[in-house]
């Protein structure tokens, strides 16, 4: 449980940043549009929503940041494609909590019980 402690704390910066990104409807909507494995311009991603191209720029840049998205040129144009591998992190660190979660409300039964 130590080693996998410390890589818990090792962790928890980078994971915040994570959940900062994703913590936008904007950014989650986009993560969605992604989410099929294909590259996507700024025009297709901001098409038939209400949110502009700028907009949409400035929430694509925070979710790259996060490398939570890579961008490629093509010509002129972006093309932005979602990374799973943070997302894959995301999960695993969220086992690991949920984990100590259930081992503390297992010993808190585990003492109520024997009173």
């Amino acid at each position: 449980m130590t080693n996998l402690s410390g890589a818990f704390r090792k962790s928890t910066h980078h994971h915040a940043n994570i959940f900062a990104a994703l913590g936008d409807p904007t950014r989650l909507r986009l993560i969605r549009k992604l989410i099929d494995g294909k590259t996507y311009s700024i025009s297709a991603l901001s098409s038939g929503s209400e949110i502009t191209r700028q907009a949409v720029t400035k929430h694509l840049t925070v979710l790259e940041s996060a490398k939570l998205v890579s961008k490629v040129k093509d010509g002129r144009e972006s093309l932005y494609a979602l990374n799973p591998k943070p997302l894959k992190s995301l999960q695993e660190y969220l086992e690991i909590i949920s984990s100590q979660w259930d081992q503390t409300l297992e010993n808190l039964k585990s003492f109520v019980e024997k009173k």
